[in-house]
């Protein structure tokens, strides 16, 4: 059997990114921290933690970080059938993969409507959101893909509407005689990161073509907002991002009659699935208030 405090204090140092400030967490002393990780090494037989600033997790610590918060899920589902057992004070961490422009439009409402959870977000694109359920690594995510993976409940969200959108300055200067693969190829684009397709996927639609512009690097939803709108590029925003921004006339959307629209779907592990059931209820709830709905709804 493994010893569950030792767990405990490798899920922290794990989360917090250091023996000291696990320490605090759990109100112990470092080198207590220290003893206890070491011995759970020795007990697995590997190494568990690569010591640094921060400490990070070996592949078999992560495992098993992830088995302790899976662990105080269950433990907290038992405490509220079973008044009997001792409560748990501290609420239990809940780590979720969701893609930057979720959390900057509806996501965190979303949070707010649950209770008794401490919440550890990993942002990452829509498309590759999954990946994180598939190594086990978050217990939900937001995620593009709408077919169940092995172990995990799909529910439909709605569809992100974006929409292509640029200073009337930028759209003077690059775009005056019109939208087409000429001026395309040359105006400066924002991109999120390597992952972010949506400029391009929205180009290949106006076009039928693979045009690649020259490109503004900006991992942030906020400053994809305000780089268009200081005229440094053009960009896919959310629609619910600049819908003011196009009413006033401060940006101009480059095609109005073809926006992007990315279905999107909340899947959760079964494991854990009854225990995050209000967590669950709260994102559906907040996502078909805030999302187009699906033209073709898409439950699992």
């Amino acid at each position: 059997m493994l010893d569950y405090a030792h767990l405990s204090a490798l899920a922290a140092v794990i989360r917090t990114g250091s023996f000291e400030r696990a320490a605090q967490h759990l109100n112990v002393t470092p080198s207590a921290i220290s003893q206890r990780v070491k011995l759970l090494e020795e007990r697995i037989g590997t190494v568990l933690v690569v010591r640094g600033q921060p400490c990070v997790a070996t592949e078999a610590g992560q495992r098993l970080c992830q088995h302790v918060e899976q662990v105080a899920l269950l433990e907290s589902s038992l405490h509220k059938t079973l008044p009997g057992l001792q409560a748990e004070t501290r609420p239990v961490t809940l780590r979720i993969a969701v893609n930057a422009d979720s959390l900057a439009t509806w996501f965190i409402p979303a949070m707010a409507e649950t209770t008794g959870y401490l919440f550890d977000l990993v942002i990452d694109d829509q498309d590759h959101s999954v990946d994180w359920l598939r190594r086990g690594e978050v217990m939900a995510a937001v995620t593009s893909h709408g077919t169940p993976i092995q172990g995990c409940n799909c529910r439909s969200l709605g569809a992100m509407r974006y929409v292509a959108t640029a200073s009337p300055r930028f759209v003077e200067r690059w775009f005056s005689g019109g939208l087409d693969r000429e001026n395309a190829a040359r105006a400066p684009c924002l991109i999120f990161n390597q992952k972010d397709r949506l400029q391009f996927t929205w180009l290949r639609q106006v076009f039928d073509a693979e045009i690649r512009p020259p490109l503004h690097w900006l991992p942030s939803s906020q400053a994809f907002v305000d780089a268009a709108l200081a005229g440094l590029g053009w960009g896919m925003n959310p629609e619910v991002s600049v819908r003011e921004h196009l009413q006033t006339g401060r940006l101009v959307a480059l095609k109005p009659s073809l926006p992007l629209e990315v279905p999107l779907f909340w899947q959760e592990s079964r494991v854990v699935g009854p225990v995050v059931a209000g967590v669950t209820r709260a994102v559906l709830k907040t996502a078909r208030t805030q999302l187009t709905p699906l033209s073709v709804p898409r439950e699992a």
